[in-house]
């Protein structure tokens, strides 16, 4: 007896569920390893290479170092914190690296070699050189509301706020902390 229809001998087949959960799983987590993967790469990874000896012997030339973007989205720069900027906003410029000494509201002036914030002497995280050289700071600089004074640590061999080139340095310029050295692998590690 023949049957009605076509029928090409192809029978229903049943979807294996714990196959295609298992399927799902993946998926999802490896979606979510992504986005946690970009996340970090965007807000702490941005990696940057020290240019010249500005900031010896904290950072040296051509060290690579990772920034940290997001904290001064959170908070603000904070004395002694080592920022990473643009120089006046300038995008086609090299990142500088260098270390608040003032922050907004603050008037800072360098005397006879000695960094003064309002009035008393500045409390250095690092052992520093006098400095020879106060350029703009040889007078009271007061900070307005959005503006940090930065200094190389080597005081004697850094483009930093004394100068009218670089100046104090808007917030907005700031990109973010340097907080951590990757390469040379002997100097790999959080920085102080």
């Amino acid at each position: 007896m023949r049957r009605s229809g076509l029928h090409f001998g192809k029978e229903k087949k049943k979807v294996n569920v714990p196959i295609v959960k298992e399927v799902i799983t993946w998926i999802l987590e490896i979606a979510i390893v992504l986005v946690i993967a970009f996340v970090f790469v965007y807000y702490i990874g941005f990696r940057t290479s020290v240019v010249g000896n500005s900031m010896s012997s904290t950072l040296e030339n051509r060290q690579e170092i990772l920034v940290n973007r997001f904290i001064y989205s959170i908070s603000n720069p904070k004395p002694n914190d080592i920022v990473v900027f643009l120089p006046n906003g300038n995008e086609k410029s090299h990142y500088y690296v260098k270390r608040v000494i003032g922050v907004p509201g603050d008037t800072v002036q360098i005397l006879d070699g000695a960094v003064y914030v309002n009035g008393e002497l500045f409390e250095e995280a690092v052992e520093t050189a006098a400095i020879l050289d106060a350029e703009l700071a040889a007078e009271e600089i007061e900070l307005a509301e959005d503006e940090y004074f930065v200094l190389g640590d080597n005081r004697n061999n850094s483009e930093d706020s004394r100068y009218a080139n670089i100046g104090n340095v808007k917030k907005e310029y700031i990109i973010g902390k340097a907080w951590f050295i990757v390469s040379p692998f002997k100097n790999f590690g959080f920085l102080d």
